[in-house]
């Protein structure tokens, strides 16, 4: 193999994992979550246009209003999407998805969502809360943070529901490794950090139904 075949193949490697990186941001899985409860429980049920609303809402309070507040910060601060991963200027986006998280929260609470709901809400604020003091001591991995929840989750909701979590949970945890080793590929996380943050978001996703 030549030297412009192995920078083909790494340039390769780096875009396949840029683009999980991307797809796959924490701020998505919320909707995921509503969207898969709204089609396996009880509330397939509902009409197609209150789902839609629903869904609606989540994606706006978890990923649209976030990220306007974080372009805001940027523009403020004259700082690039590639400082954003420096730990110095994290603090502040978790803080705006933390407040928007806790808004929407507050508003599913108000028209009695169902608690196993809200639940997704209270691991991805238990999440970005725990995230947010790591991150003034250490670099924790927030993307593994997420995927890590949802293994922690699935296990719960499995043993809400009463179903048989095995392909879920391969799933999910197939996701989780394609996302620890995108961090990793793109030099943001080591393997203690990435680790670190799959543990910590695994957690949180148990903890968030008894809270």
């Amino acid at each position: 193999m030549n030297i412009k075949q192995k920078v083909r193949e790494r340039a390769t490697i780096l875009v396949v994992a840029r683009t999980l990186s991307d797809v796959f941001r924490p701020s998505y899985y919320p909707v995921m979550g509503f969207a898969i409860l709204l089609m396996f429980t009880y509330l397939s049920q509902l009409p197609w246009s209150y789902k839609f609303s629903l869904i609606l809402l989540v994606y706006l309070f978890t990923v649209t209003f976030p990220s306007i507040g974080v372009y805001l910060y940027r523009f403020g601060r004259k700082i690039s999407v590639q400082d954003l991963e420096k730990r110095k200027y994290r603090i502040v986006p978790y803080l705006l998805h933390l407040i928007s998280y806790a808004v929407l929260y507050r508003s599913m609470y108000t028209i009695h969502a169902p608690a196993f709901v809200r639940a997704i809400l209270v691991i991805s604020l238990l999440v970005q809360a725990f995230c947010i003091v790591i991150t003034l001591f250490w670099n924790i991995s927030m993307h593994s943070a997420g995927a890590g929840a949802i293994i922690g989750a699935l296990v719960v909701y499995a043993w809400i529901f009463r179903f048989n979590p095995v392909w879920w949970l391969c799933a999910a945890i197939m996701v989780s490794g394609l996302v620890n080793s995108s961090r990793m590929l793109l030099r943001q996380h080591t393997l203690g950090q990435v680790l670190g943050g799959t543990a910590v978001g695994f957690l949180c996703g148990l903890a968030g139904f008894f809270i």
